[in-house]
This record gives C-alpha cells, structure tokens and sequence, in this order.
C-alpha cells in the first residue's frame, strides 16, 4: 500500500487507522472485548439499530456485551453450522438447488445475482422462520446493502432513504412472524425462531425489539455473501474452461463411487470436495464484500513504536490481505490451484471473508456448503454460456453493473 501496512487517515472526519499488515490484523481480531470492541459506520448502526433494548427499558449495547454475542453467535450455529449441515440441512439444500437449476434451464437466459438471491434467501428464511417469501422479496433485502456504506441521509431520494423504507418493511414481517409463532405454540419447528422465542423465557436482553432486530440482521447477512460468491466464482468459471474440466473430473468421481446411483449427496461425498472448495476459496478470496472489518480501540494499542488511542477506528483491509501479491502470486489471477501449497498460518492470516476470531461469521460453513452443492449439480448435469454483463463494480460494495446474464443447458 502507498502509505505501508498500517497508516492513519479519516473517515466521515473521524480518526482511523487502516492496516492490512497480517500480523497485526490478526492480533486484532483475537483482541475482541480486551483491546478493541465491534464498530459499524453510522448507516449502518442505524439500518440495523445497535442497541438491544432491554426488559428494564434502558438501552444494552450490543458492542459491549461479549455474552450476548456468544449467546447469539451459538444459537445460529446450532442451526446452520456444521453439525446442523451434516445431521439435517445437506438433503434441503441439495433439493433446493436441483430445483432451481431445473427451472433455470428452461428460461432464455437468467441474470445469476438476482437468481441466485433469490433462491438463497427464500431457503434461508424457510430455514431459519419457517416461512415462504413473496416474489421478489428478496430484491427489497438487496437494497438495503446498497445503503449500508452510503451517507446516512434521510432524504426522498437518496440511497439511505430507501434502504431505510425497505429495513422498515424487513422489520414488521420479523415482527409479524413472532407474533404469528406466538399465537400457535403447539407447532414447535425447533427453528432459529422457536430458539428465539424460547430463549426470551429466561435471558432478559431477548426484549421484543431485540429479537426482531437480530432476525432481521441475520436474514440480511444470510444471503448476499453466497449469491455474489456464486455469481463471480461462475463469472470465473465461463473464462476457464480448465478449472471447469478439474470440476467435472471431481465430481464424476463422486458419482461413479456413489453405491447409490440414485441417492443424495452424502456428507462424505461433500468432504470429498478437495478441488471445488478451492474453487470456492477462491472465489471469497477475491470477492471482498465490504472494504474491511471495523473495531474500535477501547483502550491505547501500541504498534511499532506508535499509539493507536482509545477511541480510534481500526479498519482491517480485508481487499489488500487477500489480494496482497507478496501471499498470493499473480493476486488477480482467478486461480483455485494456488490452495494446494497455502500454509495454513498463511490461510488463517492472509484470508478472512468471515472475518477472525470470536466474532468470525457462524454462517462460514453454510456459505461454503451451499456454494459446493451448487456447483456440484451444475457441473454434473449442465452446461452454461454467457448472455451478457459481467462488469465488476465496487462503489464501496460489489456489485455486477447491468448483471451477469447466462443461459443453462443439460448436458
């Protein structure tokens, strides 16, 4: 970088220090409650309101209280983590895909982001809450990542006032959903939503607006990194017809082992994936959803000889981390070959889509998994071809300009 790994500049007139040093960055991200707390921007503090609110009436907030996370962070990963993927969730997805691929055959052509959204976020929501999205709902959830690093104004108009319009929308249907599960406690799913509803019994921050904010953050956070993944990695992928070659060799080797003609994907045979989750690394490597993570120095940190005071923002770089060209050779290459021979001390400082330490993303495997099972059908049973699109934007989120349009085939 121009200024060195770590430099001080300003954001929105704020003091904050960027760094994009591993070392440090990873030091960082163990330092969570001891050195450094949670920080949004302000559009994003107030698209998703930062403060639990509790049964006492006073405002808890969220960046301070380390058992509150975990509680939650648990809670998710009891439902879409790696046990819950292996034990119940794999078949659903598996289903869901093949679906969506069947009906996307049949169409003229289809503009993946937007596919993909919305298949992702239908299946999330019937995961997590139980319930079947109107049509194009998804789209109205898209919105709103456009106004979480935009100018917090609320005017008609503007950016931020439309993804405002759309969170108010987001957070009545989570409302709506509540009271709806209130009112028939005798159908028990054992969802995110019963955990929520259950936990409010006994742990005094699950207030009403807290529960409604947190399904609704996680609803939001649920969906976009795998659609845009999906989207580059097949972008990536109608370039490179060698890595699709390696693809197909990988899982016609899964289906010609399987004793099963006929049968589902086996979480074994989703562990066998060696080649396709280097696809998928690399594609995360290289998507970079937001321009970094942000913490908050809750006391002085002293690095090289200098003080980064209390108070201060840190932004971990996440873009020069993963595209740094002293780690990855040829960093803009899309190249899923370069996993191979990655030092796993390299990987775990080098690569952080889910961020790192105890506020690392719960949604890792389930990101990883959805893509893999996707890629798994559509390079078993399909062909593709490239319509139109494919711009890359980054105004500062990634986006795909006038989108990324395909046509689908059987093979």
């Amino acid at each position: 970088m121009k200024y060195g790994p770590i430099f001080k500049t300003s954001l929105a007139g704020l003091p904050v220090v960027v760094s994009s040093d591993p070392e440090f960055n990873y030091y960082i991200l163990q330092q969570e409650g001891k050195l450094v707390e949670f920080w949004y921007l302000d559009s994003f503090a107030k698209l998703i309101d930062l403060r639990g609110l509790g049964r006492d009436g006073e405002s808890t907030p969220l960046t301070s209280i380390g058992h509150i996370h975990k509680y939650m962070r648990n809670m998710v990963l009891s439902q879409i983590g790696a046990e819950a993927l292996r034990k119940r969730i794999l078949p659903d997805m598996e289903e869901t895909c093949q679906k969506a691929l069947v009906d996307w055959s049949t169409q003229e052509s289809l503009d993946v982001k937007k596919a993909t959204s919305s298949v992702i976020f239908d299946f999330t929501a019937k995961l997590l809450y139980g319930f079947e999205p109107e049509k194009n709902m998804s789209e109205r959830f898209s919105y709103i990542f456009q106004g979480l690093l935009s100018f917090p104004l609320n005017i008609p108009g503007a950016v931020f006032h439309k993804c405002l319009k759309n969170q108010k929308m987001g957070l009545k249907l989570m409302k709506d959903l509540m009271d709806e599960r209130r009112a028939m406690p005798e159908k028990h799913r054992g969802d995110f939503l019963d955990q929520i509803l259950d936990g409010m019994k006994t742990e005094s921050f699950l207030s009403d607006d807290f529960s409604v904010l947190a399904m609704f953050a996680i609803l939001l956070a649920s969906f976009d990194i795998i659609s845009s993944s999906l989207t580059l990695a097949l972008m990536f992928l109608t370039e490179q017809p060698m890595v699709v070659k390696e693809l197909e060799k990988e899982h016609e080797e899964i289906l010609r082992n399987r004793e099963q003609r006929e049968g589902g994907l086996t979480w074994k045979e989703y562990k066998s994936m060696n080649f396709t989750m280097q696809v998928v690394n690399e594609s995360l490597r290289m998507l970079n959803v937001g321009p970094g993570i942000m913490r908050r120095a809750i006391r002085d940190i002293h690095v090289n000889g200098y003080t980064i005071p209390e108070g201060w923002t840190i932004v971990i770089a996440q873009s020069a981390l993963q595209l740094n060209p002293e780690t990855y050779d040829d960093p803009l290459s899309f190249n899923p070959w370069r996993w191979k021979n990655l030092e796993p001390t390299v990987v775990a400082k080098s690569f952080i889509p889910f961020g790192g330490g105890a506020r690392m993303c719960a949604g890792a495997d389930f990101t990883k998994a959805f893509i893999a099972v996707f890629l798994h059908h559509l390079i078993s049973k399909y062909s593709w071809e490239k319509v139109k699109g494919g711009e890359i934007i980054r105004s500062p989120v990634l986006g795909f300009g006038d989108g990324f349009y395909i046509k689908i085939r059987n093979k």
